[in-house]
């Protein structure tokens, strides 16, 4: 009995410390100095909370007592622009002298541009991350970065999306995808804010993105994935 009990207590043992190496293995490396720059990019109509979810988890991501994250947003130009609901913002940067980031977050919006497009696509060969949330995957496919690969979107554009984009492979019904390497995609509104936490558990690990969720009193698991 003595000697069942044993085993039994190192299986368990063995199995935690497996699952907490595989938790806290980031896939993703921050600069050595400083923190990691997050552009927001943005336009007339974007949807409020597609950027407001993922900004305020990244804002409120703290590492050995300093903030991880530094937050822009980015459009044409500095001319205000109309938020869904009406809220007013003034981006900070322009595509031509906008610092560069990390990570590229796209929400759903109702403009875009040749500018704008060719940006995200650079973004997508020199940051490490180029997200989209909801149907702000219709922009990030717009470039062709997501052809050949899996995507994502709103459930209710799923098909307009398939039919636009034949070269993408849909995923219906996921909260979000690892589209390639340095590209992700989220399903719609509070998706984006599971494929942040995803984010900032692929830069620092399961249990910061945990204490991330806690902070914010975010209850969703849709973020929380096996990494083998």
């Amino acid at each position: 009995m003595k000697r069942f009990a044993a085993l039994l207590f190192c299986t368990a043992f063995i199995e935690a410390a497996v699952a907490r190496a595989g938790d806290d293995k980031p896939r993703l490396v921050p600069p050595a100095k400083g923190p990691i720059a997050v552009a927001f990019v943005l336009t007339e109509g974007a949807t409020m909370i597609d950027f407001a979810g993922p900004w305020e988890v990244f804002q409120d991501v703290v590492v050995d007592g300093n903030q991880a994250f530094r937050l822009y947003t980015v459009s044409d130009s500095r001319a205000s622009l109309t938020i869904s609901g009406g809220m007013t913002v003034v981006p900070d940067y322009t595509f031509d002298d906008a610092p560069p980031p990390r990570v590229v977050v796209i929400p759903a919006q109702g403009g875009r541009s040749p500018r704008m497009l060719a940006w995200i696509k650079q973004m997508a060969t020199d940051g490490d991350v180029v997200m989209s949330v909801c149907t702000g995957a219709f922009k990030l496919a717009m470039t062709g970065v997501l052809d050949g690969k899996s995507a994502t979107t709103h459930h209710d554009f799923y098909d307009e999306f398939a039919k636009r984009f034949p070269k993408v492979r849909l995923v219906r019904g996921r909260r979000f995808v690892d589209s390639g390497p340095k590209l992700f995609t989220a399903g719609g509104l509070t998706s984006g804010i599971d494929l942040a936490l995803h984010i900032v558990e692929l830069y620092f690990g399961r249990t910061i993105a945990e204490n991330t969720a806690k902070y914010l009193e975010y209850e969703g698991q849709g973020w929380v994935r096996d990494r083998s």
